[in-house]
Order: structure tokens, then C-alpha cells, then sequence
């Protein structure tokens, strides 16, 4: 599909307001996973932090 202007492109053929709510919410999506990955990371990486990497109890 080509477009004869970039008014014509943004207007994307009477269908823009469908269009760019999808790209819109797309990217709503997106960030918001990159957002929930990150805070899960922290929380892990801060979690591991506090546990010791070896048991302190003697084996029997």
C-alpha cells in the first residue's frame, strides 16, 4: 500500500482512528510487560541477595 502523502498516511484510508488505537494499545502492552519484567528481576535479584548460597544447619 503506498500513500501519496504523509497526511494521507496518518489518515491510513478514512481507517486511522482503528489503526492507530491498535498500534497505540500494541504498544501499551509491550511496555507494560517490559515494566512487569523489570520489577520481577529486582524483586528476584533482591530475594537472592537475602538467602544465604549455603545452608548454615550441619549435615547429619
Amino acid at each position: 500500500m503506498s500513500f501519496d502523502s504523509v497526511e494521507s498516511f496518518f489518515h491510513m484510508g478514512g481507517h486511522a482512528l482503528y489503526v492507530w488505537m491498535v498500534f497505540g494499545a500494541s504498544l501499551a502492552g509491550l511496555v507494560g510487560n517490559l515494566i512487569n519484567l523489570n520489577r520481577t528481576h529486582r524483586a528476584a535479584v533482591e530475594a537472592a541477595a537475602r538467602e544465604p548460597l549455603v545452608s548454615e544447619e550441619e549435615p547429619s
